[in-house]
């Protein structure tokens, strides 16, 4: 790797993200659909609810084209503590995948080359 790719590389880590709310999408939605910001606020809510329950239950959800969520189990481990240098056990835990679908995969690429 080149002196110039990898200064390139540190540009684009250092490119500031703007965080998009809920909130923010509930107004775009409210004004793109007629609908009032409280239905889009408890639709939305009641949405992300729904996938947590689901998750809860171990279930995979499956969004075509949007992305896959599901609950893996990650093993046990011995980690080190950075400050002390401190051998520790991390236990086994569940957590969330995510894998994006195929239209995600493309916007987000495409999103690069701008």
């Amino acid at each position: 790797m080149s002196l110039q790719d990898m200064n390139d590389a540190r540009a684009v880590d250092t490119v500031v993200r703007r965080t998009t709310t809920k909130k923010e999408l509930v107004d775009r939605i409210a004004a793109d659909s007629n609908l009032s910001r409280a239905d889009v606020k408890r639709t939305i809510q009641a949405f992300l609810d729904e996938v947590i329950e689901e998750l809860d239950k171990g279930h995979r959800l499956e969004f075509r084209d949007f992305g896959v969520f599901e609950i893996r189990q990650r093993a046990a481990r011995r980690a080190q503590n950075p400050k002390t240098l401190e051998q520790v056990e991390v236990p086994a835990r569940r957590t969330v995948k995510f894998k994006p679908g195929r239209l995600m995969k493309v916007k987000v690429e495409a999103t690069d080359d701008e």
